[in-house]
């Protein structure tokens, strides 16, 4: 009955694309860390030393904002090229699926620093107030205060990164990065293979699903307003 499925997909094609598929995941997946561990404090740095905020300090905050602002208007496919001796120093090559990480993360970094501080900037100001009246300190606001009311729209915003940079996995398919993107391109377009290049295109529609589902249930669990 399925002899037709076998033809277009033999167990070699198939474990190209599992192999694919878990190389995509494990690209995301590591610079969605290491971008959330940098830019997480990027964005609420930014979001607080604004004039007037918390930690008053101007300076800073244009210079972050400009160099955000600066990396996050590059086209990610140029990014990658343009930053790959940076990439060939950190990960001692400039393709496969390490050295694809290099440019994720450096693309995912002020992405999610905007996104948090748009969370944080969410916040009701009242709240801060209430806080400073009861004599709370800038640090214990920042914790207890601005990061557990924003979290929904932190989870939201990690959400939408994890899902972009499951895109650019596929662009850097183009420059040897490996994963499902370099999959379509080798075989779905070089090699005239339709049905692959249809295989990937289901994949990747597959796992951004899953993300979208995921988060979107872990920023239910932590919006305390809906409990």
């Amino acid at each position: 009955m399925f002899q037709w499925l076998d033809q277009l997909f033999p167990p070699q094609l198939i474990d190209l694309l599992l192999r694919a598929t878990g190389e995509t995941a494990y690209m995301v997946a590591v610079a969605t860390l290491i971008g959330t561990a940098i830019g997480l404090p990027i964005g609420v740095s930014v979001a607080v030393t604004g004039r007037g905020e918390l930690y008053g300090a101007p300076a800073w905050n244009r210079i972050a904002g400009a160099v955000v602002n600066a990396t996050r208007s590059i086209p990610f496919i140029i990014l990658a090229v343009a930053i790959i001796p940076f990439t060939r120093l950190v990960a001692g090559t400039s393709i496969g699926t390490s050295a694809a990480i290099v440019p994720l993360t450096v693309a995912a970094i002020p992405f999610i620093a905007r996104l948090v501080e748009g969370a944080i900037r969410e916040v009701d100001r009242g709240l801060i107030e209430a806080a400073q009246a009861m004599g709370a300190k800038p640090i214990q606001i920042v914790l207890k205060v601005l990061l557990p009311e924003a979290m929904p729209g932190i989870v939201h915003g990690l959400t939408l990164a994890v899902v972009s940079l499951i895109g650019y996995s596929a662009m850097v398919g183009a420059v040897g990065g490996g994963g499902l993107g370099d999959l379509g391109i080798r075989y779905g377009y070089q090699r005239f293979m339709p049905e692959m290049m249809i295989a990937v295109v289901v994949l990747l529609i597959v796992l951004v699903q899953l993300v979208q589902s995921v988060g979107d249930r872990i920023a239910r669990a932590v919006n305390k307003r809906h409990r």
